[in-house]
Parts: structure tokens; C-alpha cells; sequence
């Protein structure tokens, strides 16, 4: 039973640069037993995912210093298997299209569900 809480456990990189967002998803998804990181723009951010290896990435597209688009790319390209979300108050189709060209598994838009996007990390 231990090994499968500790296997349902994840290493998640949010980079969003709303500080109050970021910091209730950390909280959030600390509480559900995940190991979190923050970054608050994109540069940063894919930095942090250098050192860290993250399994699951949350990110939020309209970032300062590299936008989300751009993370995606590079983050797909640095962590060919983790599961990257998009993590947007943009929800058109295309911006959900652009995300997907970008690298990312999924789009999920901020007024979404919590229970939505805690399944989606796993």
C-alpha cells in the first residue's frame, strides 16, 4: 500500500506569474502528496525544469520573458515524457490548437475545476 501512494506521487513544475495562483496550486497539490516547484516566467521556468526533472509540468501561457508557447516547445524537447498542461485563462479553440503544436498534453482553462486538473496530474 505504501508503494502505491509513493508511485501516485509526482514532481510538478507550475510556472504561471501570478504569484497568488501559483501559490494555491502549490499548496493544493502539496496537500494531495506532490513534490511542487514554482516559477514565475518562462525563462525561470525552464531552468527550473533543467535541475528538477519534473514528471508533470502546469503552465500558464501569457508568461513574461518566454511565453507558454515557447516553454512548451522547449520543455517537450527537455522532457520528452512528462505530461505537460497548459495552464491558461485563454480557452478559444485555437489557443487550445496552439498549445497542442506547442508540446502540451492538455489545456485546461483557469476557471476549470480543481477536480479536473488534480486528475489530470495524476
Amino acid at each position: 500500500m505504501m508503494e502505491e501512494i509513493e508511485s501516485s506521487k509526482k514532481k510538478v513544475l507550475i510556472v504561471d506569474d501570478n504569484v497568488d495562483v501559483a501559490d494555491m496550486m502549490k499548496k493544493l497539490l502539496s496537500f494531495e502528496g506532490h513534490d511542487v516547484r514554482v516559477a514565475a516566467d518562462g525563462e525561470s521556468g525552464f531552468e527550473a525544469a533543467k535541475i528538477f526533472q519534473p514528471d508533470v509540468c502546469l503552465c500558464d501561457i501569457g508568461l513574461p520573458k518566454m511565453d507558454g508557447y515557447e516553454l512548451g516547445r522547449q520543455l517537450r524537447q527537455l522532457l520528452p515524457g512528462a505530461n505537460l498542461i497548459a495552464f491558461s485563462g485563454w480557452g478559444q479553440d485555437s489557443d487550445k490548437e496552439r498549445s497542442r503544436q506547442a508540446g502540451y498534453d492538455e489545456h485546461v482553462v483557469k476557471a476549470s475545476s480543481i477536480e479536473q486538473l488534480i486528475k489530470l496530474i495524476g
